[in-house]
C-alpha cells in the first residue's frame, strides 16, 4: 500500500537576494526516506532548506506538508551557553510538548555532560547538543544544513545512526552534506535546477 508522502515539493523556485537560485523543484518524499542535497557552495541547498522550512516564502510554486511536520537545523547550534545541557533540551522537549530527554542524551552520547552549562563545551559537544535538539522535537521530517559541521569521525556516526533510526521509526531527512553518512538515500544534485536567464527573467516580470 502507498503511504503519503510527508512532504511534497511542486515546482518550486527559491530566491535569495531577490535573485531566483532554484526553479522547478519537484519531489516527494515519504516515510523511511532520506535524500541528501549535493551541488557546490553557493548552489541553492541552504536557500532551498530555509524555503522548505518555512523561513522563507517560496518565489514560485509550492511546499505541502503538516506545518507541524519539520525540524530545521542550520549552522548555527541553537543553544542557551547559560544553561545546562540537561536544562537545553528540557526547554526544547517543553517547547515542542515531549516528555522524555534520556533517548537525545544517549544518542549523542551526552550523558556525561548533562550537567555541563553549553557554553563551555567544545565545539564538536556544542554541535552534538545541537543535533539532539532534533530527538526531542518529535517532527518527522528533519531538514538538515551541514550537520556534520565540527564534528568527529565518532560523533559524525552518532548522528548517521540517529538519522537511520529516525527513518526506521517512519520519519524522513533532507541533507545538505558532502560527506557520505552510509544511509540508504537517494542523491539530488541542486545545481540541474539552476534557473536560465530566460526563466529567470520570466520570474522578475511576474512580480512587476
Amino acid at each position: 500500500m502507498n503511504q503519503s508522502p510527508l512532504l511534497s515539493l511542486d515546482t518550486l523556485a527559491c530566491s535569495r537576494g531577490g535573485l531566483i537560485v532554484l526553479a522547478g523543484v519537484s519531489l516527494n518524499i515519504g516515510p523511511g526516506q532520506a535524500l541528501i542535497l549535493r551541488g557546490p557552495n553557493g548552489s541553492g541547498k541552504t536557500t532551498l532548506l530555509r524555503t522548505i522550512a518555512g523561513l522563507q516564502p517560496p518565489a514560485q510554486g509550492r511546499v505541502a506538508t503538516n506545518p507541524d511536520a519539520i525540524a530545521y537545523s542550520a549552522h548555527a547550534d541553537g543553544i542557551k551557553g547559560t544553561l545546562s545541557v540537561a536544562e537545553n533540551l528540557t526547554f526544547w522537549a517543553g517547547l515542542f510538548g515531549t516528555s522524555s530527554i534520556d533517548a537525545a542524551l544517549a544518542a549523542f552520547e551526552l550523558n556525561d555532560l548533562k550537567d555541563r552549562r553549553a557554553g563551555a563545551l567544545s565545539a564538536g559537544q556544542k554541535r552534538r547538543l545541537g543535533l539532539a535538539r532534533l530527538l526531542v522535537t518529535g517532527r518527522p521530517v528533519w531538514a538538515l544544513d551541514e550537520p556534520t559541521v565540527s564534528l568527529d569521525q565518532s560523533a559524525v556516526q552518532m548522528f548517521a545512526t540517529a538519522v537511520g533510526a529516525h527513518l526506521k521509526q517512519g520519519g524522513a531527512a533532507l541533507i545538505a552534506t558532502h560527506i557520505d553518512l552510509g544511509l540508504d538515500a537517494e542523491t539530488l544534485d541542486v545545481t540541474r535546477f539552476k534557473p536560465d536567464r530566460a526563466q529567470t527573467e520570466a520570474f522578475d516580470e511576474a512580480f512587476l
